[in-house]
């Protein structure tokens, strides 16, 4: 709050910055110089909210909590140091995890949810690729009777939980419906590309841990019939049964336009043991890591230093 005398003086000495909007706000500079000795505030309004319009929109992923990059870009720098372990309890899509790999800082995530560990995974992988850092996944099902003890699990909801760590296993989005009934509706989807429309194709996927039987293969062509799907995907931690098997057999294949000579099981099956030991689904490969299954991170490189 500046009297217009010294607004006047700080314009004239170039002090001031006006925004090419009308609307926006002018801004006084503050040069580095300026500010040594002044105690770190808590106080930060400089930094936009993901959500606002000043926001760094190509961050975004879809997740509701997402906190800006800069802002914790900021908080590491001002308490770590390169090479120290940063820890986020509670750590949603990953935003603290990716800036501290960035940073060349160690780092320690946890939550609770499966949804959030596959889309963390993705966000790594899709910011850093090759540079980064080796990693472990603590806590989620390496075996059946893991796999079933979580499809069983009753408290955080334990049923969708088994759903979103299934899912993450063929690398598949979670559907956006979760008041659906127990038997109805997409559970996920896988996007491919097999030609140069620049379209992505689509795999529905279904997840069952409990009883199977035939009538679920039936549903699941009735879902890609009515969404235009090219092919299914079964995920089931029981064995299928043999009219199961049959059942999707009796789809027949898919056989994409550029690729004559490749033909892929429309309707397939896959276990929980199955994906466990890597036996993924069939699926046309071509710009498959194109498509992503969550929103697709901005690629970033590490801290040379550190590299």
């Amino acid at each position: 709050m500046y009297p217009p005398a010294v607004l006047d003086d700080l314009n004239l000495d170039g002090r001031i910055y006006w925004p090419k909007s009308p609307q926006a706000w002018p801004k006084l500079k503050r040069y580095l110089e300026e500010a040594k000795g002044l105690p770190l505030q808590d106080i930060v309004d400089d930094v936009y909210a993901l959500q606002t319009m000043g926001g760094a929109r190509g961050e975004r992923l879809g997740y509701p909590t997402q906190k800006p990059e800069a802002l914790l870009e900021r908080i590491i720098q001002a308490s770590s140091n390169e090479g120290e372990v940063v820890l986020d309890p509670f750590c949603g899509c990953g935003t603290a995890v990716a800036v501290a790999e960035r940073l060349g800082r160690q780092w320690i995530g946890i939550d609770v949810t499966h949804l959030a560990i596959s889309l963390m995974k993705s966000r790594l992988r899709d910011t850093f690729g090759t540079r980064l850092s080796e990693y472990e996944v603590e806590g989620v099902p390496q075996d059946v009777a893991s796999a079933r003890a979580l499809a069983e699990e009753s408290g955080h909801d334990g049923r969708y939980q088994f759903e979103y760590w299934a899912l993450g296993l063929v690398d598949a989005r979670p559907g956006n419906n979760r008041r659906r009934g127990a038997d109805a509706g997409v559970d996920g989807y896988i996007n491919f590309f097999d030609d140069e429309s620049g379209k992505a194709k689509t795999v529905l996927v279904q997840v069952k841990s409990g009883h199977v039987q035939r009538g679920i293969i039936a549903t699941l062509k009735g879902d890609m019939e009515r969404e235009k799907a090219e092919m299914g995907l079964l995920v089931t931690l029981e064995p299928p049964t043999t009219p199961m098997r049959q059942e999707a057999a009796a789809a027949g294949f898919y056989v994409p336009e550029h690729f004559p000579d490749r033909q892929f099981q429309r309707v397939q099956i896959a276990t929980i043991e199955d994906l466990l030991n890597g036996q993924g689904p069939d699926v046309p490969r071509l710009g498959l890591a194109d498509a992503p299954t969550f929103r697709r991170a901005t690629r970033h490189r590490r801290s040379e230093r550190m590299l």
